[in-house]
């Protein structure tokens, strides 16, 4: 049996923070505004899993009301979401995402945020996708305003479980 999960994030561009995106600090002279790191990409996959096995979403898990989650590294979020799906007899088979924003170029990162994803969801490499797309200069995203991110998770039945 397989679960299919899709999750998005948006969050405001914003001087004087470090852009984080799945994990990976990439230069830039901005970031995003959130109350963890604002990881985007992270933040959609992490909702992607746990709609995937129907357990809410990542505000109910992680409310940013809560000072615990205050500046929090968000793999640490996906972890969490991997971990609720293995307690739900599911593992997660692959990951497809996108990265939406107008700048910085993010090519050069592709790999380092693809290991970093895979190695905190504990899959091999081949498995998550990550692409880049920029907004076309429409919308906030495109006008420089804010970064988005989408992700597909399919989840599989843990073969503890079969």
């Amino acid at each position: 049996m397989i679960r299919v999960g899709q999750g998005w994030d948006s969050h405001r561009i914003i001087a004087g923070r470090p852009l984080i995106l799945g994990g990976i600090e990439v230069p830039s002279e901005f970031g995003l505004e959130g109350h963890s790191d604002a990881d985007v990409v992270s933040h959609a996959i992490t909702d992607a899993i746990i709609g995937a096995i129907a357990a809410g979403d990542i505000g109910m898990h992680f409310p940013d009301t809560d000072a615990r989650w205050k500046g929090a590294g968000s793999l640490r979020f996906l972890r969490h979401a991997c971990d609720l799906a293995a307690e739900a007899g599911y593992e997660v088979g692959n990951v497809d995402s996108t990265i939406i924003l107008e700048r910085p170029k993010l090519k050069d990162f592709r790999l380092a945020i693809r290991e970093s994803l895979a190695a905190t969801i504990g899959i091999p490499v081949d498995r998550v996708s990550v692409k880049f797309k920029t907004a076309e200069k429409v919308g906030p995203v495109g006008e420089g305003r804010s970064a988005e991110s989408q992700a597909v998770v399919c989840l599989v039945r843990s073969s503890s479980r079969s």
